[in-house]
């Protein structure tokens, strides 16, 4: 599973509105949310290839845990300072600064920092199977993918769909939003279970 994808936000805003209205609306009224989603990757040529589901939480800035079910079987964690990708059938962790984990990715998006403006070229994307679509293209050329669009209905954000340098494109589903949720502070702390390998920075 793609450790880029870990951080989406939600927002419970009017359908009605533009999706750079709603994205905003997102960033200016949700603190935290907590859903669970359903991600499908497909390839080049539109076949089916990849299948997970799960669950995350996450509260700005920068806090955030999103659980892949098996067969993915993954654990990503944000503390604040550091980013933990625990894959369980490996027991193998890997660590990366915050900084460097989300500057130029669509992780930087939910943040809703200053910041997006500078990673991100923001337009409205047009209306498409019910939705309302956000575009945001990477002013990074070295970002890894394409672009990413974020879909909001009447519930707020919907779905996300990331296209990446190779033609493949990562298809996010939600469902079971809360938003600003009382979160415990545990869930965002993350200690590297016995025996397991550690790679990168502590």
């Amino acid at each position: 599973m793609r450790p880029l994808l870990f951080l989406v936000a939600f927002a419970a805003v009017s359908a009605q509105a533009s999706s750079l209205e709603q994205f905003k609306g997102f960033v200016s009224g949700t603190q935290s949310a907590r859903a669970a989603f359903e991600q499908k990757v497909y390839d080049k040529g539109g076949k089916l290839t990849q299948e997970a589901k799960g669950s995350f939480v996450f509260q700005r800035p920068g806090r955030f845990r999103w659980v892949y079910d098996k067969p993915a079987d993954q654990v990503i964690v944000g503390d604040g300072e550091r980013v933990w990708i625990y894959d369980r059938e490996l027991n193998q962790v890997t660590v990366r600064k915050l900084s460097q984990a989300l500057a130029p990715t669509p992780a930087a998006l939910p943040a809703g920092s200053s910041e997006v403006g500078k990673a991100f070229e923001l337009s409205d994307a047009g209306r498409r199977d019910g939705l309302e679509w956000l575009q945001a293209l990477p002013r990074d050329r070295e970002a890894g993918f394409e672009r990413v669009r974020i879909g909001f209905g009447a519930d707020g954000l919907q779905a996300m769909e990331l296209v990446d340098h190779f033609g493949q494109t990562t298809v996010l589903r939600f469902s079971k939003l809360v938003r600003n949720p009382k979160i415990d502070p545990k869930e965002f702390r993350f200690d590297p279970p016995k025996g397991a390998g550690v790679l990168g920075e502590k």
